[in-house]
């Protein structure tokens, strides 16, 4: 029987531990109270560490395993399906109707890391029991039929899914990140302000580097080119500081508001290594910073050059971002550029987001229950 837009669901969602500043978790609160202002029920399979207060929305299933197996076959055994309708899962689990694959394909991650790893690093990767784990649930997801369908956030994560695994491309959804935009507006009030609280001169460019995984994220690349080009680097983020030392960079910290660092900022530089749309780079977008980041940032794919920001082929492409930083280090470039970068960002807001991924998710469980029915 085919399932009437009216008709109330029960969407299972999985996700496992929590951090207070993760974008996944601001993204699953907003999707899953879409779902219950439409008069739907949602159900969140987690671990501990999610606090009851973070969850108004619903029930809460709790699993006591953390490592990426153990929740899987816990999970497993639970079997959500028996309290949902619907199973969308942000994790890599052993099967699930939708799998958001926010975290894109961890063997392609793995992959191009080799790319820039020594040989003695490429073979301590071999003995890593926590990738084997992710890639024998990603395995059973991509390449077993685990997965019914999948959620990607850019071209570059539905493709890799496809030549990894030969997963069918028609059963992949590509549905960007979002931000708030209304929260990152310029104004020259606020960066004056934000400046003078980081202690920033008058006279000096900053460049906003923003995210944890440093290695992954390329900030070793980010300092090179800034010791290049001359240019003051603002670090927002966790990660070891003394692996990184240089007379240019200012370390922030991990911060749960980034809008200060964001407002301070000239320009954002994010020369990743692998990220399959980095929401930082979206939200120094909709801030009106023009974004330096690689080909292999799935958000690099709405940028468009000396339009928006600069894309590099590569991460270690030190004279590119170098050249790049000078480039957008022109006032009047920068200035030229904040309208175009505010009505990308806009044509990004959350909100599309939401509404989009909620279409695929009710038109998916309307058209399965048709064909059993």
């Amino acid at each position: 029987m085919q399932v009437k837009p009216s008709e109330k669901l029960n969407v299972g969602f999985v996700r496992r531990g929590f951090s207070p500043s993760g974008g996944a978790e601001t993204y699953l609160r907003r999707l899953a109270g879409a779902l219950v202002a439409a008069g739907h029920e949602v159900t969140l399979f987690t671990t501990q560490d999610w606090p009851e207060k973070e969850w108004a929305l619903g029930r809460i299933i709790r699993v006591r395993a953390d490592d990426p197996i153990a929740f899987a076959d816990e999970l497993e055994d639970s079997d959500p399906s028996k309290h949902c309708d619907l199973v969308v899962s942000l994790e890599r689990i052993w099967r699930c109707d939708f799998f958001r694959a926010g975290d894109g394909v961890h063997q392609a991650w793995l992959d191009r890391r080799a790319q820039f790893q020594n040989p003695l690093q490429r073979i301590g990767r071999r003995f890593n029991r926590k990738h084997d784990g992710i890639l024998r649930l990603e395995k059973a997801l991509l390449g077993e039929g685990g997965a019914r369908r999948v959620i990607a956030n850019s071209a570059m994560v539905g493709d890799e899914i496809v030549r990894y695994y030969s997963f069918p491309g028609g059963a992949i959804d590509v549905i960007p990140n979002g931000v708030r935009v209304s929260e990152f507006g310029p104004a020259p009030l606020k960066h004056a302000r934000a400046r003078t609280q980081l202690k920033i001169g008058t006279d000096e460019i900053a460049a906003l580097f923003l995210g944890s995984g440093w290695e992954r994220k390329g900030l070793r690349f980010a300092l090179a080119a800034v010791e290049n080009a001359r240019v003051r680097l603002l670090v927002a983020g966790r990660g070891n500081q003394r692996k990184y030392r240089s007379n240019r960079v200012t370390f922030l910290g991990e911060m749960e508001d980034v809008r200060l660092p964001l407002a301070a900022a000239d320009i954002f530089i994010l020369p990743t290594i692998y990220d399959p749309f980095s929401n930082a780079s979206l939200e120094a977008m909709a801030a009106g910073l023009p974004v330096i980041t690689t080909r292999a940032n799935g958000c690099s794919e709405i940028v468009e050059p000396k339009v928006h920001g600069t894309i590099v082929e590569r991460a270690d492409d030190i004279d590119g971002l170098s050249q790049a930083l000078h480039f957008w280090s022109d006032e009047s470039r920068r200035l030229a550029a904040r309208p175009a970068l505010l009505e990308r960002a806009t044509q990004f807001d959350l909100s599309r987001n939401v509404a989009h991924t909620l279409e695929v998710l009710l038109h998916s469980r309307d058209s399965a229950e048709s064909t059993s029915g």
